[in-house]
């Protein structure tokens, strides 16, 4: 079997060293005899790989020790939710920074549980650049300020961290989390689900000051208080112990490529091929998106003339790339280039992209 270059969004592409690695795994882990998935969150065995990841997930973005870190379920959808729970008095007020599709969902799943203030949108520009800070309406006795920081559909990215203030800062890093350096201590909370840099669809992993923990709390069911997480090591219920699992031997793959610093140098050389390539067609492909805000996980472009886009996404399948059709909200093509995404596969798309112009120019 021949894997083919996957350019898809979400869930996406692993690093294929992790897949060989649980491949040989599966059937007998740690020489217990079983696999990771058959054994009990709770013995010695998952308890050191669940402590083995957050160590190197510490490692990586070098996580302070005011910050917990925790494994959780639900997705990042349902943490929209959940973060006004448990960060938000009843009655409270947070500013949500509106740049794409995700943004949007967050502050309507928050709208029950907290006073949602838009503080700055670039709906009206369909998202496709990012508002000016200086039209930001942020209310220092916000909750908290929650933004997205790569909006997948959109292909829009903040390339640094916003300055909100003494109001914690809450993002939503789903599709940019591990993909360079980045500085928490600038943060309140982080959250991002697993299926695009970290391992399979199912499994979210936060990082939360710890002062925010002891917030004073609506009333509300354990399972939902990320104190109750915190306190009992993300295992207060059966955790996603696959995902767990998968996402510790990715955090060792990202080490081995030589930690974030060395990754994110990887991901912006793969987005300026793609980039350049687009740039430079002589207007056979376009990028939408504004040049300051274009993301580098995310890159959607359209064609010179749609009606060539049936035939650019059947070719490029023949030639062994995955799932390069863009979301129906803005059409045309997008290319998600996660970190498991070699340089190859980019190589690959480029060459194919030109041949396809040559052809059907």
């Amino acid at each position: 079997m021949s894997r083919l270059w996957n350019f898809s969004a979400g869930p996406a592409a692993l690093p294929q060293a992790v897949l060989e690695r649980a491949q040989r795994e599966l059937l007998d882990w740690q020489g217990c005899g079983a696999s990771v998935m058959e054994l009990s969150h709770r013995g010695k065995l998952f308890m050191s790989l669940a402590q083995q990841a957050e160590t190197d997930l510490r490692e990586l973005l070098a996580i302070p020790e005011n910050y917990a870190v925790l494994f959780l379920q639900g997705g990042a959808t349902q943490h929209f939710a959940q973060i006004p729970m448990n960060l938000a008095t009843e009655g409270a007020s947070a500013d949500y920074i509106v740049t794409g599709h995700w943004g949007e969902k967050a502050a309507s799943e928050a709208a029950p549980y907290v006073k949602v203030n838009v503080a700055a949108s670039s709906k009206a520009e369909h998202y496709l650049r990012l508002p000016p800070r200086d039209t930001w309406q942020l209310d220092p006795r916000a909750a908290y300020v929650h933004y997205v920081s790569n909006e997948t559909i959109h292909g829009v990215e903040f390339h640094d961290v916003p300055n909100v203030g003494e109001v914690p800062l809450v993002a939503d890093m789903s599709s940019d989390i591990l993909s360079r350096p980045i500085d928490v201590t600038r943060f309140g909370l982080i959250y991002a689900g697993a299926q695009k840099n970290i391992g399979p669809s199912g499994l979210v992993v936060m990082i939360v000051r710890r002062d925010l923990l002891e917030r004073p709390a609506r009333p509300m069911a354990r399972i939902f208080r990320y104190a109750d997480h915190a306190a009992n090591d993300s295992m207060l219920n059966t955790p996603n112990t696959w995902g767990w699992y998968l996402a510790g031997l990715t955090f060792q793959w990202l080490k081995e490529q030589g930690g974030l610093k060395a990754v994110g140098e990887r991901n912006a050389a793969k987005a300026g091929l793609l980039y350049d390539a687009i740039d430079g067609s002589g207007g056979y492909y376009r990028s939408p998106v504004e040049p300051s805000a274009r993301s580098l996980m995310n890159i959607p472009f359209t064609l010179h003339d749609s009606a060539l886009d049936a035939d650019f996404l059947k070719e490029s399948e023949s030639a062994g790339l995955l799932a390069l059709k863009g979301h129906k909200a803005l059409g045309g093509m997008r290319a998600s280039i996660y970190n498991a995404v070699p340089l190859e596969a980019v190589q690959a798309l480029v060459s194919f992209m030109g041949d396809f112009a040559k052809r059907h120019g």
